[in-house]
């Protein structure tokens, strides 16, 4: 076997065998001997339940490696950037608003916001010392705190905190058949990540030198912006927020197969996709009947692996 194909013929192995314990894990035990009422919750909840996850682990993933390149940092994850702050923002605003909205336009705007959101953080971080990236996780950090307490404070007043709390921490409990095929959307939203692959590697190299290379630097960055911002705006209306999935698995493969974009895709869709399942998992075993929710679960996780990479000198000039 091609040396270069292993990661992710190993990746492809361990979600399908993650897959199959998603489907056996639950409340009500399938091996029972219901035949047909086991395959309708199979089919009505856990498996919608794991496809679910799968989208959204990988579509976090490869939506954080674009977002690192737009900001030629490694320490940026759109989950704790501020653009599922201001995508929580938008869903809000529309349920002040517009509660009767259909959900399809509660995306569109929780995307419009993610927009705006990540175009003002990657404006601000211009203004930064790109020669210490520690700077630029810090202030990341900060300014979706900032969007958070935002969201926080304009829920309260609306009396619509429990609402976000929904959004604000992802969790796949309530997800069944009807209530996560927008997910699918997701899929060209990879697709095009894929088709600018190349550009964003060319990105990466600075502004000066993209536009060198003769690269359309504008249209490149407004196309990761709306791959990071539709990413941000569909997994928070249906899921939540699932943090550090963008931050930890791109910088992980990275160091592997270096900045390769392209190349890179695949690694990071497997690698968003298993961890997410493996974050839900636990969730689902650790309080037994009862669930932590996945973003809990990857909040602890993401939090160390975070931290391991910023005392990991390999990673000082990312």
């Amino acid at each position: 076997m091609n040396l270069s194909r292993m990661p992710i013929a190993f990746g492809a192995t361990l979600l399908f065998l993650l897959s199959l314990c998603s489907l056996t894990v639950g409340v009500s035990d399938i091996f029972d001997g219901n035949f047909t009422a086991n395959i309708d919750l199979i089919f009505s909840s856990r498996l919608p339940r794991t496809l679910a996850v799968i989208l959204t682990g990988a579509s976090l993933a490869i939506a954080g490696l674009v977002m690192q390149s737009l900001a030629r940092n490694r320490f940026v994850d759109p989950m704790t950037s501020g653009s599922g702050q201001s995508a929580a923002l938008g869903i809000l605003a529309v349920t002040i608003f517009a509660p009767q909205l259909p959900i399809l336009i509660k995306v569109v705007f929780a995307s419009f916001s993610a927009f705006l959101g990540t175009s003002f953080f990657l404006a601000l971080i211009q203004k930064l010392s790109p020669k210490d990236p520690y700077i630029v996780a810090l202030f990341a950090i900060i300014y979706g705190g900032i969007m958070g307490a935002l969201a926080a404070a304009i829920a309260w007043h609306f009396d619509l905190l429990q609402f976000l709390d929904v959004w604000m921490n992802g969790e796949f409990s309530g997800i069944m058949r009807g209530r996560y095929e927008l997910l699918w959307l997701i899929a060209a939203v990879m697709a095009a990540a894929w088709w600018v692959a190349d550009r964003l590697t060319i990105l990466a190299l600075g502004r000066n030198t993209s536009i060198g290379l003769g690269l359309n630097y504008k249209m490149t960055l407004h196309i990761g912006l709306v791959i990071v911002s539709v990413v941000s705006g569909l997994t928070v209306t249906t899921v939540g927020v699932v943090p550090f999935v963008g931050l930890i698995v791109p910088a992980a493969v990275s160091r592997i197969l270096g900045d390769d974009v392209r190349r890179a895709i695949p690694v990071v869709a497997l690698g968003g996709a298993t961890l997410v399942l493996i974050s839900d998992l636990i969730g689902r075993i650790v309080r037994f009947p009862y669930e932590v929710p996945a973003g809990t679960v990857m909040g602890v996780v993401g939090a160390a692996a975070f931290l391991a990479l910023i005392f990991n000198r390999s990673f000082r000039h990312a």
